[in-house]
């Protein structure tokens, strides 16, 4: 069974797509990029800053799915700058400590020049 996972409190996608795909055990989290939830605005900074509000984002949309970031077994991360993965792994970090999922880090060219990360992740959160 697949289900489209749409919440509160999270930013409103831009496109033709779900924040969350569940597909039997597993959650797919779509890229998300430094989008402020309470104003629906792009909040733009730092890697730093950006990384935190990205992973912030995502760590919603798993809770809103019954997840945490503890269960999360893959992320791509897409950076503008690939001079900028130290400081994004710092921030990385914080969020998941000792629960490392798998991962790929790619620079990539972003529509809207100005962001500098977008991130996705697979979760897996067998249903109680």
């Amino acid at each position: 069974m697949i289900e489209r996972i749409t919440m509160a409190g999270v930013p409103t996608p831009r496109g033709p797509y779900s924040p969350a795909v569940r597909a039997g055990d597993f959650i797919f989290v779509a890229g998300q990029g430094p989008i402020d939830p309470d104003t629906n605005q792009f909040s733009l900074g730092d890697i730093k800053h950006e990384t935190r509000i990205v992973l912030n984002n995502i760590r919603r949309i798993l809770e809103g799915a019954g997840a945490t970031m503890q269960d999360v077994v893959k992320c791509s991360v897409f950076l503008a700058d690939g001079g900028d993965f130290s400081a994004m792994n710092e921030v990385y970090a914080e969020f998941f400590g000792e629960a490392k999922p798998a991962r790929t880090t790619v620079e990539a060219k972003f529509a809207m020049k100005e962001m500098k990360v977008e991130i996705d992740c697979i979760a897996y959160k067998p249903r109680a």
